[in-house]
């Protein structure tokens, strides 16, 4: 098959006592690496079958051979249960790909191949100093008749598929499937950093005219967003070398597909290097305003001291003469007053004059 036919073309634009038994197990898993999931007693069924007639993405009541099986939110351990029972997947395949902190990597269990992925997310968390995107796993299931792919999110690289906006999907062919999701997962990360870059430029224009911690957390939320890209891509890209060298997708025959793999692996790469130049600016604008901050208040405690300084010469002056000891120029008219009024203004004026004059102020 040719390169042109199967490459995508279409470009970017979230116990009892005896011991748990397995049910608990996955009751449990979720409640802990998963708990903004809804666990219903009878939820509406979140599995769904999909495959390709008359050239259209085509959704199934029941699964046939080499159809997609896409498992989304929300979950419930029935349901778990029986996808691994019923399709002889190891349960380990489905819980791992839930979990938000999996590194990206693969595994084999005889004819079953887990490849787990992490992709771009936008964090709907509406908290103050939060990443602005996060990344989480898909895990790709390849069976002997079907491609499962499931994530504990609605996944935007997902619903590019099911919004059939690549061209060329055929679930029926899994190897390019693959290489489709790992390139929909580059052009999404591609465009989160734009996006990201785009919004850092706006605040430090902000932050030319006024330095707010509002801006300055935004900054922050930015750069936790850049943080999760970078260790994301890293481990992407180790993973999709692993694969290329031990041919997990079996595709080294296949001079289209290997072609397309590497192009993936370069524009990964790109991705990559984008986000550590994205966050070394970030770093050295983060440095840079935190140096003009504590400049610019080292400037006001400089100038309240000397407005100190010139204002101790009146206030001295006026201490002495308010002793009640015999002090010079003291007298029961008013002329005495206006002397050391105007002796006290000159002196200060002198002052100012001369810090003026070592560009202390």
């Amino acid at each position: 098959m040719s390169r042109c036919a199967d490459a995508p073309t279409a470009n970017p634009g979230e116990a009892e006592e005896s011991g748990p038994t397995a049910k608990q197990s996955v009751v449990y898993f979720f409640r802990m690496f998963a708990p903004g999931l809804i666990l219903p007693k009878n939820p509406a069924v979140m599995i769904k079958y999909y495959t390709k007639k008359d050239g259209q993405l085509t959704e199934l009541e029941q699964p046939e051979p080499n159809c997609w099986i896409n498992i989304s939110p929300p979950f419930s351990h029935e349901e778990m249960e029986e996808v691994a029972q019923r399709f002889e997947v190891p349960l380990d395949f489905l819980t791992d790909s839930l979990d938000i902190d999996e590194r990206s990597r693969y595994e084999r269990d005889e004819d079953v191949r887990l490849i787990v992925i992490n992709t771009p997310l936008l964090n709907e968390v509406d908290t103050e100093n939060e990443a602005i995107y996060i990344t989480v796993p898909i895990g790709i299931i390849l069976v002997m008749d079907y491609i499962i792919t499931i994530t504990s999110h609605l996944n935007p690289v997902l619903q590019i598929f099911l919004d059939r906006k690549v061209k060329n999907f055929d679930p029926s062919n899994e190897q390019t499937f693959v290489l489709q999701l790992f390139e929909q997962t580059v052009y999404r990360y591609l465009t989160c950093l734009k996006k990201l870059n785009l919004k850092r430029n706006l605040i430090e224009k902000e932050l030319y005219n006024s330095s707010r911690n509002a801006d300055l957390r935004q900054l922050l939320s930015i750069e936790k967003s850049l943080v999760f890209f970078v260790n994301s891509l890293s481990s992407n890209d180790l993973l999709k070398l692993k694969m290329k060298r031990t041919d997990f997708l079996k595709i080294r025959d296949d001079e289209d597909r290997m072609d397309f793999f590497e192009d993936i692996i370069i524009d990964n790469s790109q991705a990559l290097e984008m986000a550590n130049v994205y966050t070394n600016i970030l770093n050295g604008t983060m440095e840079a305003y935190a140096s003009i901050i504590s400049n610019n208040l080292n400037i006001v405690i400089q100038r309240l001291t000397l407005i100190t300084i010139i204002l101790m010469v009146p206030t001295l002056v006026a201490s002495f003469y308010g002793m009640n000891v015999p002090v010079p120029f003291r007298s029961e008219d008013n002329t005495s007053f206006y002397i050391i009024l105007i002796f006290s203004i000159i002196i200060s004026l002198l002052l100012a004059w001369w810090f003026r004059r070592k560009r202390l102020f």
